[in-house]
């Protein structure tokens, strides 16, 4: 994904509120399965960490969820990161990325 399309999303993103939240239990597969689904829902969603704060831990947990989800961290703003997955289906696609920088 290029840099100006991370703008889009993130521009797209700003006015919108958490999703899913992370809290003292880190990520078990129930926030997991929250985030996938918010993801099949919405394409681009925004996690909230709660209890954790250094930025070594987020950047980790960030990460796993990528990994499971098949996400893009779109970026992390404080203690929210923002993620992007298109859905499956192009017919039910909501968001559509711009092809060239304007």
């Amino acid at each position: 994904m290029k840099g100006y399309q991370k703008q889009y999303l993130k521009g797209l993103a700003h006015k919108m509120k958490p999703s899913v939240f992370v809290g003292q239990k880190g990520l078990p597969r129930s926030v997991v399965d929250a985030v996938e689904t918010s993801l099949e829902k919405h394409e681009l969603i925004k996690v909230k960490f709660i209890d954790f704060k250094e930025k070594n831990t987020k950047k980790g947990m960030t990460g796993i969820i990528e990994t499971e989800t098949g996400a893009t961290l779109v970026g992390m703003i404080g203690h929210i990161a923002i993620f992007y997955r298109p859905q499956k289906d192009p017919k039910k696609r909501k968001i559509r990325l711009p092809e060239k920088k304007s």
